[in-house]
This record gives C-alpha cells, structure tokens and sequence, in this order.
C-alpha cells in the first residue's frame, strides 16, 4: 500500500503545505507528552483577539484500535475511536460529540496498491453523506469526491482533482467548487542538499473570471532551521522562520504584510511545540 495513491485531500498537498503549513499570526503553544504504554496527552491553545481558546486531549492505543478524547475551552467533549484493518486494506474510525447528540459519524478507509477509497456517513436519520475516491499509484493519480445532504436530497460538494508525483516535483489539477473553480498546483525541489523548494498556485473562478496565485519558496538555512517565504497577487507577503531548539520540539516565528494597506501593521505570530 506504500506505492498505492493517497486518499483524494492529499492532491495538492504537497504545495500547499509550503504555501500555508506553520504560517500563524497569534501566540500558539502545543505540548505532547507520548507515553510508551499507549497513552498520551496532547495540549493546545492558542491567544486570540484576546481571547484564549484551546484544548486537551489523550490517546489511547492499544494493538488494532486506538481512543482519542478532546475536552476544549468550551467544555465541548470529542471522542474518536478508531480500528485499523477492520477486513484487508480497510480502517474503520467512529467519532462523536458531547453534547450534541447529531455529531456522530462513522468514517471507512480503504487503501490499496491501486486504489484510495473514503466514506463518511453521520449517525442520525438524515446523514450527510461523503465519499471520495483514487485511482491510480504513488506516481500517477485520479481522483473525485461528492457529498449528499439526504435531508433536503441536494449535493453539498463535487470536485475531481488529478496528480502527477515525482521524487523532485508534484503536480495536480483540481476542479472545485461544484465545478466552479480551477486549480493548478505545483512543487519544484531545487536542490536536496539544502532541502530548497519551490511552489506555486493559481485558482481561475469561472463564474467572476477572477484569477488568483501565490508562489513562495522554503530552505534549510542548516539541518535545525527551515525558512519560508510566500508572495500573494492580493499584495500579502509572508515569511517564516521555524527551528528545533530540541529534539522534535520547534519554535516557529511567522509574519505577514499586506502592502496595499500602508497604514496596517504587518501581523506577527509565535508557535511553540514541546515534544518531550
């Protein structure tokens, strides 16, 4: 299944992860605490508009199966069991939350040498219904989702998206929004040896005919510290600097500047990882 095509989110990734991934404009925090018995405690928060939002949550895993509970600022209760090789190739995962009593949903994953296959339906009368699909292989792929409300009997999404894969590139061409939208993405590794990178996206909306992109690029100044940089058509410039002070634990400073708005102070954002 490692030479097989990843499930239909993962087309474009690989781009957009260096266009978007670490980028944060509040005062963020994420400590991790593995346990070699199973059981971990992950805990986020993060400042924003003055505000502090955040969450708590631990995992269990014990042979085929695995529960993760979140308790967030909001005294909201998630909880998500999941069972890998259900039958051959196939994952099941059940989520639900507390107090709403319509949150439940049932997700199956079925990932094989030649094809990638999603389901999610939720647990009530009138679900609504996912369902993505790829084939293809690791290098070479094809793919479509679609979502049904059977309450109102109308389609919530439809989009395909198609990828090409290579060690030192990745490509992909995806039609969006009900057809409405067309992306195009792309990933150039310029040189290994110092992990430098380049990426860029360009949407076309056929209803407005309006066009945006974005380019940025990566490098690693030295194997601890990673910078990024990403120019917008909107005027937006960020960059980003991130390094791992400590083994698997990462500070991460980011910053934006939209030049079309002179009397605006550009946004500054820290992220702090710990991982024990």
């Amino acid at each position: 299944m490692g030479n097989g095509p990843a499930p239909y989110p993962n087309i474009g990734k690989r781009a957009k992860d260096l266009l978007t991934k670490d980028y944060n404009y509040d005062h963020k925090f994420l400590l991790s605490l593995p346990s070699s018995t199973g059981m971990g405690l992950v805990a986020t928060g993060s400042k924003i508009n003055q505000y502090f939002v955040g969450d708590i949550s631990t995992e269990y895993k014990s042979g085929r199966t695995a529960v993760n509970v979140k308790v967030n600022t909001s005294s909201n209760i998630s909880t998500k069991v999941t069972v890998n090789d259900v039958l051959p190739c196939m994952n099941a995962a059940c989520s639900f939350d507390i107090p709403d009593h319509k949150s439940g949903k049932l997700d199956l994953h079925y990932l094989h040498h030649r094809a990638a296959i999603c389901s999610s339906i939720g647990l009530h009368p009138a679900p609504l219904l996912e369902l993505s699909a790829v084939i293809g292989d690791k290098g070479l792929a094809l793919g479509g989702e679609v979502g049904l409300d059977t309450a109102s009997s109308s389609f919530t999404k439809y989009n395909a998206g198609i990828s090409f894969n290579r060690p030192d590139f990745s490509a992909a061409l995806m039609l969006l929004d009900k057809g409405q939208t067309l992306k195009a993405s792309y990933i150039q590794s310029v040189s290994s040896s110092s992990g430098t990178e380049i990426a860029a996206e360009m949407t076309h909306s056929f209803t407005s005919s309006e066009n945006k992109f974005s380019f940025g690029s990566s490098h690693m100044v030295d194997p601890l510290t990673m910078v990024k940089a990403r120019f917008s058509n909107d005027g937006r410039v960020a960059m980003l600097c991130q390094r791992e002070w400590r083994p698997k634990s990462l500070i991460t400073v980011s910053a934006e500047h939209d030049t079309k708005a002179v009397n605006t102070a550009p946004k500054l954002g820290i992220t702090l990882a710990l991982k024990p």
